[in-house]
């Protein structure tokens, strides 16, 4: 099996929806600091069905969604997909 989009909506630090393609075998996720590699990774956990918070660095799942910020308000909910 190989990968070859992610779509994300309002989880984490993605507030708009992001399509990210991947037209080639990926080996890394590179990035500066606070870019959203890890949410990257924790998106891609919790569309194959990762229920654990602690995996998906929260406290609980209201911490998954969009919180806001100045600029641009909180969503209601969350979205990924493969």
């Amino acid at each position: 099996m190989r990968l070859k989009k992610l779509e994300v909506s309002g989880f984490k630090s993605f507030a708009h929806k992001t399509t990210l393609e991947f037209p080639v075998t990926i080996s890394a996720i590179v990035g500066p600091n606070g870019s959203g590699k890890s949410n990257v990774v924790d998106a891609l956990r919790w569309v194959l069905g990762e229920q654990s918070m602690k995996h998906l660095r929260s406290k609980s799942g209201v911490d998954l969604i969009w919180a806001g910020s100045p600029k641009k308000p909180s969503v209601g909910k969350a979205g990924v997909s493969l």
